[in-house]
């Protein structure tokens, strides 16, 4: 008979060991609704955040008009909606009212639909203050060079307002990699599902918990560390001297 563990640590090192496979299940679960549910949110955020900000004028036709009036409706109350509700709230309503539709939705796609959706609503918000950040002058600028309101948008004010979102997608994904945790009450089995089954065996939840959240610290610390490399190559070298003062010293 195998002698059981004596003391704390003895219990983390025996169940990370024990149930390493259901841990790795767990974090490529998780790693797979975070990813996915961000990426798809991100872009959804995007062309909410440019309808947000786009603006009519009364040389405009009717019809463009009415769908961008429609499209900004739509956009207020679902972005409020997703703002101002639990995530895990959404999930209850959105698996199982799928189901109720008749429609037989997985688990993990409900999770990614979910992540997706509340994403989207947050970024959408951070897209146009990201570009409301931009001076009104480059637009202006661009439209006057006779630049398309489109062209304008896509080749000055965005990538100058991609650096200023970026930080915050950054946060947005670390946040979704930790509240996957709440997707458990529809059957995702990501991290948490996974450590409350090997907890469960030989009831030593606390030990269980203990692995996982040194699993959470560990993949956020390494992304984190990459979105901060990726943030400090956009923003470009800092050792550089301005043109005057390079003539001033070489006078």
């Amino acid at each position: 008979m195998t002698e059981m563990p004596n003391g704390i640590f003895e219990w983390i090192w025996f169940i990370a060991t024990e149930y390493s496979d259901l841990f790795i299940t767990g974090t490529i679960i998780t790693l797979n609704v975070a990813v996915s549910g961000t990426v798809l949110g991100f872009l959804l955020g995007f062309l909410l955040g440019i309808a947000e900000d786009s603006k009519l004028t009364k040389a405009d036709p009717l019809v463009k008009k009415i769908v961008m009036t429609i499209v900004k409706g739509i956009s207020k109350v679902y972005v409020e909606v997703f703002r101002d509700t639990p995530m895990i709230v959404q999930a209850m309503i959105i698996y199982f009212g799928i189901k109720m539709t008749g429609f037989d939705i997985s688990p993990i796609m409900a999770g990614i639909l979910v992540t997706l959706l509340n994403t989207g609503a947050y970024m959408a918000e951070t897209v146009r203050a990201g570009i409301k950040s931009i001076d009104v002058g480059q637009r202006e600028g661009a439209l006057a060079m006779g630049m398309s309101p489109v062209s304008a948008m896509i080749f000055i004010i965005l990538p100058q307002a991609f650096k200023n979102i970026v930080p915050e997608m950054a946060n947005m994904f670390l946040t979704n990699l930790k509240m996957t945790s709440v997707l458990n009450v529809i059957g995702v089995k990501e991290l948490f599902l996974q450590a409350k089954t090997a907890g469960g065996t030989y009831y030593r939840y606390l030990e269980s918990y203990l692995v996982i959240a040194a699993i959470y610290f560990v993949l956020c610390f390494v992304f984190n560390r990459i979105f901060l490399l990726i943030e400090k190559k956009m923003n470009g070298k800092k050792d550089y001297a301005l043109a005057v003062e390079y003539m001033e010293n070489n006078e």
